[in-house]
């Protein structure tokens, strides 16, 4: 799975984004900078949202398994 990450040169630096991923967001004073916190943001949005999935699923019977997105 490939995800399209949107950078944008403003006067502090640079903002970005997730396209296919709301709330995955981030800005830095250089590009690199904003690419690894757009990294460090979309891990920590996929961590929060397993973290909410898990305590919604707590005491019902579950089947889990992996799931892959391929073109």
């Amino acid at each position: 799975m490939e995800l399209t990450a949107v950078y944008i040169s403003v006067p502090e630096g640079y903002i970005g984004f997730v396209e296919e991923l709301p709330g995955a967001n981030t800005q830095g004073a250089t590009l690199d900078e904003v690419r690894e916190n757009l990294r460090e943001a979309v891990q920590l949005i996929l961590e929060a949202n397993r973290e909410l999935a898990e305590r919604s699923l707590v005491g019902q019977d579950v089947s889990r398994e992996p799931f892959s997105l391929r073109s």
